[in-house]
């Protein structure tokens, strides 16, 4: 794996901080579309405003063209939503109603963004001085041209996670933590072919793709993006945060959801990167009884796990793979039925690898969730030009539960390092060269050791215990130690002892 490309690039924090103290009393949740808004309006402007300098200075009569813009991915901006024109009315007490008008400016010659962009910024409980301080400190973010695109979604990225966090349950709903996301696509290495997130949040598991195939020197144009969202809030999210990357994809829309109103029916994706809504039970289940997706068992009503699954499953192409983060308890729970699904997937040979999660790794929870990954094909596959061995009759378990480190008091990240241990002995297991089962960490097991253990997915269950660290100090010399450590012990014992009896003997016992 390639080092860390993605470190902090030094001003974030401050920039979040600043942007925080202006928020007031106003609650996170609505001041990050506030905050989020702005961001993409200076991005797509100063975007526009390279071009168009760019223009000017070779082709002059093309500056006014839109044509020109599209065919570098670069949205049209009119006069009146350019970011000098913003800032140079910050001060102004209709600044509100001047964003607003610049939104609405954008979405009227950029169709793609119909629906997408923020346009609340005219309403009276918003402080039209703390919008001209937001705007003139985004205004002070220092970009280079070429670099404009990275910087600024790198910021957006940021201040998802920093609103995510400070929404604790709701903010999950969203966002799913980079370093579990980034886990996620280095071990599937999506290089070329349809990527698919059904329940797409913010969209980050298309941002880290893009940015793998990017890192390791693909071409971004070889991944097709597709995505499902049912939070018409969070679709809004997810678009800016794609479109201030320049990232083209298909996100649908609609209240329903991928159970019920599957937008890409016919997609069959070469690799699913999901993170559903952890044991959803009101996910409409008892209207699906009967459903071409349920393969393996009809999933209960009261918990969805099993139900993404399938519809992951169902909308793989015949050699993709697909990464999953769900509950821990769909990894042992034998309730309604799911036991039995459970066993079906594995006798089904669609399990590939399962890992352990340590907790505190999510915002929405701090209990511990593991990663499922999915194989239609487990007899073949290539990945990175490589051609995978057959792996039916093993499942791999990986027990990360002891890797990461905490950032806070609540929170813990996986580092670059502890990413490519996970992904590492994934890739050599999947192209059997150079693995070999460690104990405490990872077991290729049978399926026979699977039924076994009553089909439970656990990996704690496979991969033993860590062996311990050869002390090599001698016996006696250790013996001696104890022995010595025990003796101070029943001093101080002993002493304790006395001190009780001496008090004991003090108190006076009324008749």
């Amino acid at each position: 794996m390639a080092g860390n490309n993605n470190a902090p690039l030094g001003f974030e924090a401050d920039l979040f901080k600043a942007a925080d103290k202006l928020r007031g009393n106003m609650e996170p949740s609505d001041y990050k579309h506030i905050a989020l808004g702005l961001i993409f309006l200076k991005h797509i402007s100063d975007s526009f405003e390279a071009k168009h300098a760019e223009l000017i200075a070779e082709y002059p009569e093309g500056a006014e063209d839109p044509d020109e813009y599209l065919a570098d991915n670069i949205f049209w901006v009119p006069k009146e939503a350019r970011w000098s024109h913003l800032q140079a009315s910050a001060r102004q007490p209709s600044i509100g109603k001047i964003i607003d008008d610049a939104m609405l400016a954008i979405e009227k010659v950029n169709p793609s963004l119909k629906g997408v962009l923020p346009k609340e910024y005219a309403r009276p409980a918003l402080s039209a001085i703390m919008l001209g301080e937001l705007i003139d400190l985004i205004a002070n973010i220092k970009l280079e041209n070429d670099k404009s695109r990275d910087v600024l979604g790198r910021v957006y990225e940021y201040f998802l996670g920093q609103f995510a966090g400070s929404e604790g349950k709701r903010g999950g709903e969203f966002y799913t933590p980079r370093s579990v996301v980034k886990t996620m696509v280095e071990m599937l290495q999506p290089y070329r072919g349809r990527v698919y997130d059904p329940c797409c949040g913010s969209g980050g598991m298309f941002v880290q793709s893009e940015r793998f195939v990017k890192t390791h020197e693909g071409r971004v144009g070889d991944i097709a993006i597709y995505g499902q969202e049912s939070n018409h809030t969070t679709w809004r999210l997810c678009r800016m945060n794609l479109a201030v990357r320049g990232i083209d994809a298909e996100i649908k829309w609609n209240s329903d959801g991928s159970f019920h109103k599957d937008e890409l029916p016919d997609l069959r994706a070469d690799y699913t990167l999901a993170n559903p809504p952890f044991n959803i039970s009101d996910w409409g289940g008892e209207r699906l009884r009967e459903d071409v997706r349920w393969k393996y068992g009809v999933p209960p009503a009261g918990n969805a796990n099993f139900a993404w699954l399938q519809h992951i499953l169902h909308h793989l192409a015949p050699s993709g793979t697909a990464g999953v983060v769900l509950a821990n308890g769909s990894m042992s729970s034998t309730q309604s039925g799911e036991g039995e699904i459970r066993k079906a997937m594995i006798e089904g040979e669609v399990i590939d690898c399962m890992i352990a999660l340590p907790g505190q790794l999510f915002y929405s929870t701090q209990i511990p969730v593991c990663l499922w990954f999915l194989a239609k094909d487990k007899s073949n596959g290539v990945a990175r030009d490589k051609k995978l061995r057959d792996r039916r009759g093993e499942i791999l378990f990986i027990d990360a539960r002891k890797l990461g480190h905490m950032v806070d008091r609540t929170r813990r990240e996986f580092s670059d390092a502890d990413i490519a241990q996970i992904a590492d002995t994934y890739h050599a297991w999947r192209e059997g060269e150079g693995y070999a089962d460690v104990a405490g960490f990872c077991k290729s097991a049978t399926l026979e050791e699977v039924r076994a253990n009553g089909h439970v997915l656990t990996p704690g269950r496979y991969v033993g215990v860590e062996a311990a660290e050869e002390d090599a100090t001698p016996f006696p010399e250790r013996f001696a130690a104890l022995q010595a450590e025990l003796e101070e012990q029943f001093a101080e014992g002993e002493r304790l002892t006395a001190v009780i009896r001496e008090r004991l003997a003090g108190v006076v016992v009324d008749g």
